[in-house]
């Protein structure tokens, strides 16, 4: 699963704009302001700016460059060295001035396991870094929407405050006129100061949650606010754990993994197959000779000139007949890559398992959901009964009076049963979005959203 980024946004240009659109629109603002990005922005800024994402990146130019090492071994190197002095006694050295030399490897039996493992290599720096983009895709989308959760269960938070404080200013004057007990006031004040401790609470996340969102995005600051209409709807969940095999068996994770693990192995195997194998290798020479200097010509009369040309050209053999280090080495070779075969079936039986317990508990998340949906909808409708029986219509047919107390408390009890949705929501949201990723149902779900209206960067009323 590769995610593509949103339609529009591929180019760093983009990114340099959106970011000076946003730094922009908050230096304006004199007082603290809010910048609204939309859902698949905050994605493909994520995606841009994760240093996770970077450096997987270059794990893979690196892979890349392990690949074309191996084969360019048989293309043939070209040296050049020179020097020139003047030496008395008996001659170290031939006397060179310059010499042009090319080698390169014709044949090796290890060599096309080299080759392999490289190959496996970038195959495993690919899927590391198809999986760190996945991991900073969830990492955003479920940041920003439990910050779009935040924020709307800080309105709803702030609206039930208001009905809380107004039904303590009821029980007070039920008091003064003798028709409350102090235990009622006590109990309506208690219900203030929860829900105001509950409030701070919810700034709290905010704050943190935009900070983190604007982190990972690579912007200054934490005023962040969502768009709620640029979030796409969640896909299906898969119904029996058959189908969700059936879609996505290993992670890229997983398969990175196992993909090391084959690295290891061809290269285990060709450490085996060093000994008793021959080895061919190409190599040319060609040096200029010059015997003014020296005395070389005393100790080797062959030397008639004092300036010769000298070139050689040649396929030299080489068979290792024993090499008790080398086998060695390849013993704990092979060890390794029993032991990279192993974590990477125990990392794939982990994932599985772990994938089947989230598809399990995302289920009950769904049922809870469905339960705080109830209640805020009964809530409502008590709420609604209630307003009815205050008209004067409602209140003739009435066997029991209703008074404003009622009301308020009705009004603050579907007020806390809407909080209470929204917490179940919040708790829906990080295993939707990571059992999503487990599937593989991740990228067409941010593809998704390019669907969706999506609002520019812009700067929201400041909160008083």
């Amino acid at each position: 699963m590769i995610l593509t980024r949103p339609r529009g946004t591929e180019s760093p240009m983009h990114r340099l704009l959106s970011i000076a659109v946003v730094t922009s629109a908050l230096c304006l603002a004199g007082v603290p302001a809010y910048a609204q990005i939309s859902f698949s922005t905050a994605i493909s800024l994520a995606l841009d700016s994760e240093p996770k994402i970077k450096a997987a990146q270059a794990n893979v130019q690196k892979a890349q460059a392990s690949v074309a090492a191996t084969r360019d071994a048989f293309i043939p190197s070209a040296v050049a060295r020179g020097g020139y002095g003047k030496s008395t006694g008996v001659p170290l050295s031939v006397p060179e001035v310059f010499t042009l030399s090319s080698q390169s490897l014709l044949f090796s039996f290890s060599q096309k396991d080299d080759e392999r493992a490289a190959e496996a290599g970038l195959a495993a720096a690919n899927f590391a870094l198809q999986d760190a983009r996945d991991q900073v895709a969830e990492d955003a989308a479920v940041t920003y929407l439990n910050l779009d959760n935040a924020q709307r269960r800080r309105a709803a938070m702030t609206q039930e405050y208001g009905y809380a404080s107004r039904l303590v200013a009821i029980v007070q004057d039920r008091l003064d006129a003798g028709r409350d007990s102090k235990i009622e006031l006590l109990q309506a004040r208690r219900t203030v100061a929860q829900i105001h401790l509950q409030e701070l609470q919810v700034e709290d996340e905010v704050a943190i949650q935009a900070s983190h969102l604007a982190r990972i995005m690579g912007l200054p600051g934490n005023t962040i606010s969502t768009v709620s209409s640029s979030i796409p709807p969640p896909l299906p969940m898969p119904d029996s754990s058959s189908e969700v095999a059936s879609e996505a068996s290993e992670s890229p994770g997983v398969q990175s993994a196992f993909a090391n693990a084959k690295v290891k192995q061809e290269l285990a195997f060709g450490d085996r197959r060093y000994r008793l194998r021959p080895q061919l290798s190409f190599g040319a020479t060609y040096s200029r000779i010059d015997t003014s200097q020296t005395n070389y010509t005393n100790y080797y009369p062959g030397f008639k000139g004092k300036s010769l040309n000298a070139a050689s050209i040649g396929m030299q053999i080489t068979i290792p007949l024993y090499d008790r280090a080398h086998e060695d080495l390849a013993h704990g070779s092979m060890a390794e890559a029993a032991r990279a075969r192993y974590d990477a079936e125990d990392l794939r039986d982990q994932f599985l398992d772990g994938r089947s317990r989230l598809q399990r508990t995302t289920r009950q998340l769904a049922a809870r959901i469905e339960l705080a949906q109830i209640d805020r909808d009964l809530a409502q409708q008590q709420l609604e009964v209630v307003l009815l029986q205050l008209t004067p219509e409602g209140s003739s047919s009435s066997a029991t009076p209703i008074t404003p107390k009622d009301e308020q408390n009705a009004r603050l009890q579907e007020s806390a049963r809407t909080v209470d949705l929204l917490n179940a929501e919040f708790q829906l949201n990080q295993a939707v979005v990571n059992l999503m990723r487990q599937t593989g149902r991740l990228s067409s779900w941010l593809n998704s959203a390019q669907n969706l209206p999506s609002a520019p960067a812009a700067v929201a009323p400041t909160k008083p």
